[in-house]
């Protein structure tokens, strides 16, 4: 896989600092949503997000980071602060914000990495909540920046004077060329916590976006990454894990699951990963519903199929299992890989690749009725309480989740078996084999 390109180069502006001094706050104020997880607790930020974002007009690329931290108690810590620091380079602006209270060891530990990028730095003294507030903005002078505002994030304050300070230090029109961002298939990875979502992530952006870690629940927010595959660019969705409701009992885990199931809304094709050493649960399922009901195309990967047993038939044997007991995903591919050794990621791609090719087919209103005379003609409609049936006519009225409307003389006691034998045939002649789609029934 490799990284994404574009005509279109969006300013990529980051937000940098110690934990809890405000940066998923103002990076929601800007947005004007909540995008990032907020908490009081410090860390709750652990990996890089990005999302577009409108300021007077016009269009940037907003990253949040996690804090940068000199004492590192665990590998988060550490790999937290690598990234807060991996950004800077590629950035067209850094927000760097300091608690206006307060300026400690870690604040002055990362001005000494922000030393080379000076230029396009600007130092945003946060929390500047009252009047009273205000003449202790210009005390950070000392510290050597040329740009520097003061504001509330939480309040509200300043944020006006900030956004634009914020575009008189980009030069829109000498952008340097990056990916967009904009990618035209976006994959959200979805599962039960330590199934192996983030160590996927990874190896298809061939990039470290996601932390990766077996204990569960390191993913809290929604991370997203961009690559290229057989010059079809993608975005990739790597998402919290979810549990049962009764195991949420966190707020930044709710909120994680909270997003985990809105990035549906987002994805064009979901993988729900399974980890074959567990195999399916009851929550599966219910992703699965889910999905189904948003109408989006979906494959089950099978993670860590490298440690199953080469048993002969072993692959069928599974998959049989699977459709037994996931009826509403029967048409959906599977598919064994391994994240961690990159294997079976081409079998995965293609499939998307084809998936999203039945999801955004149509199929003109002709044509569809001229193969409905066929089938009608070869399997008449049966008659129901001496009631005779007629369709008038299909139509597909839309592609992307795909849907059908079979018009009818009478809906009610319409034969729902006839109408599973339409459905059937549409896959059949149309390829629609491997996305879930709707034929209603209307009467006309």
């Amino acid at each position: 896989m490799t990284s994404s390109s574009t005509n279109k180069i969006l300013p990529r502006i980051v937000i940098v600092g110690r934990p809890n001094v405000g940066k998923s706050t103002l990076f929601n104020r800007i947005l004007k949503k909540r995008r990032a997880i907020t908490d009081p607790t410090p860390g709750v930020t652990r990996d890089v997000i990005e999302e577009k974002a409108v300021i007077a007009g016009r269009e940037v690329l907003l990253v949040d980071t996690g804090g940068y931290k000199v004492d590192r108690d665990d590998q988060f810590d550490e790999q937290v602060s690598e990234k807060s620091l991996n950004v800077l380079h590629d950035a067209d602006l850094i927000l760097f914000i300091l608690d206006v209270n307060e300026v400690s060891g870690e604040d002055e530990a990362y001005i000494e990495h922000l030393r080379p990028y000076m230029g396009k730095t600007l130092l945003i003294a946060n929390k500047v909540d009252y009047m009273e507030k205000e003449p202790e903005i210009y005390n950070l002078y000392s510290l050597g920046f040329e740009h520097l505002v003061g504001i509330s994030a939480t309040h509200g304050r300043f944020i006006q004077e900030m956004e634009d300070k914020i575009l008189s230090m980009i030069d829109f029109e000498n952008l340097k060329e990056r990916a967009d961002h904009q990618p035209d298939i976006r994959i959200a990875i979805l599962g039960k916590p330590n199934a192996g979502k983030s160590t996927l992530a990874n190896a298809l952006t061939g990039k470290e976006d996601s932390i990766v870690s077996p204990i569960a629940g390191t993913t809290r927010d929604v991370v997203t990454g961009h690559f290229e595959y057989q010059n079809q660019s993608f975005r990739v969705l790597d998402t919290a894990g979810i549990r049962k409701k009764k195991r949420v009992v966190q707020d930044v885990e709710y909120y994680s699951v909270n997003r985990a199931i809105k990035s549906i809304n987002q994805a064009d094709v979901v993988f729900l990963m399974i980890d074959v050493e567990e195999g399916l649960s009851e929550q599966d399922k219910k992703i699965a519903h889910q999905i189904v009901k948003k109408g989006k195309g979906v494959i089950l990967v099978l993670n860590k199929w490298d440690l199953k047993k080469d048993v002969k038939n072993e692959f069928k044997a599974v998959e049989d299992r699977m459709r037994f007991l996931f009826p509403i995903l029967d048409f959906s591919p599977i598919i064994p890989i391994s994240a961690l050794k990159g294997k079976g990621l081409k079998e995965l791609l293609d499939m998307v690749i084809l998936i999203r090719k039945q999801m955004t087919n149509r199929i003109e209103t002709p044509v569809l009725n001229d193969a409905l005379a066929e089938w009608v003609d070869f399997t008449p409609i049966p008659q129901v309480k001496s009631k005779n049936f007629k369709i008038r006519y299909i139509t597909q009225v839309s592609s992307d989740p795909v849907e059908f409307v079979l018009f009818v003389n009478r809906e009610k006691l319409f034969p729902a078996s006839y109408v599973r034998y339409i459905k059937n045939q549409i896959k059949k002649e149309f390829g629609f084999n491997k996305i879930p789609f709707t034929v209603e029934l209307k009467e006309r």
